[in-house]
């Protein structure tokens, strides 16, 4: 398999194919660890550049897939071709759809009290019951700095004796990488994926951008339209774009791993 790298994250070369084939594959069998799924976009990308923990943990993820139109424009720009734009909500829905065909089961980790109970309800009228449970991403853990804390213990052992197939853990970023490397030896699941807002999508409470801005690749040009507090996350693209065209010609490489 094939990774491009972009100012030191790994992305995976994968089309959204192979990516499906892929997460198949990692619900096939329950084995010692669970599959580690990351969706980084530009602004993640650009935060590993001050956090080397985050950079660190997204890069051990067993799947790490280009969620933002910045990653393919820079790989693009130093003569590197991602494939296309895989993003975690919308590999969250494949999974939902796997899920329902394979009789597997879901968890959703994250958001407001109250938010993910909603999701779950949404989603098992959608995909014919398979969320068997939720919790909200308020509690004391390690994504806040708190590891072993007995309110974590709570959410642990409450997904272990659901046994889900597949865990949705939407925190935000770093919180919910620092949650799922910390805890990952310690949950029975198969598949674990950071995907951001999507349980609060799926909830309701947070409306996707049209399909053209998707198709566009301008979700965050739609997201800052919504919300114009946002612009001082999204001035990162275009220092991302300038770091690319003016940085060191292997700030964007490739590499072939086993």
């Amino acid at each position: 398999m094939e990774k491009i790298w972009i100012m030191d994250v790994g992305i995976d070369y994968l089309t959204q194919e192979q990516t499906h084939l892929k997460l198949q594959d990692f619900l096939a069998n329950r084995t010692y660890e669970p599959k580690i799924i990351f969706t980084p976009n530009t602004e993640i990308v650009m935060m590993c550049q001050k956090d080397e923990k985050l950079r660190s943990m997204i890069n051990q993820g067993d799947m790490v897939l280009p969620d933002g139109i910045g990653l393919i424009i820079g790989a693009k720009l130093k003569k590197h071709y991602l494939p296309e734009r895989i993003t975690g909500f919308d590999t969250s829905v494949y999974l939902l759809n796997l899920a329902k065909k394979k009789n597997l089961k879901v968890f959703f980790l994250g958001g407001k009290p109250g938010v993910a109970e909603e999701a779950m309800e949404k989603c098992n009228q959608k995909y014919d019951n398979i969320i068997v449970g939720s919790h909200h991403g308020f509690f004391k853990g390690a994504h806040i700095a708190l590891p072993l804390d007995p309110e974590e213990q709570v959410v642990l052992n409450q997904i272990n004796h659901l046994k889900p197939d597949i865990l949705f853990v939407g925190m935000g970023s770093p919180y919910q990488e620092n949650w799922i490397i910390a805890n990952k030896n310690q949950l029975n699941t198969k598949c674990i994926i950071g995907n951001g807002g999507t349980i609060d999508v799926l909830s309701g409470q947070v409306k996707r951008a049209p399909r053209i801005f998707q198709k566009l690749g301008l979700e965050w040009f739609y997201r800052l339209v919504m919300d114009p507090k946002r612009i001082k996350r999204q001035v990162l693209l275009p220092l991302f774009l300038w770091k690319i065209v003016f940085g060191p010609k292997d700030i964007v490489k490739k590499t072939k791993i086993d």
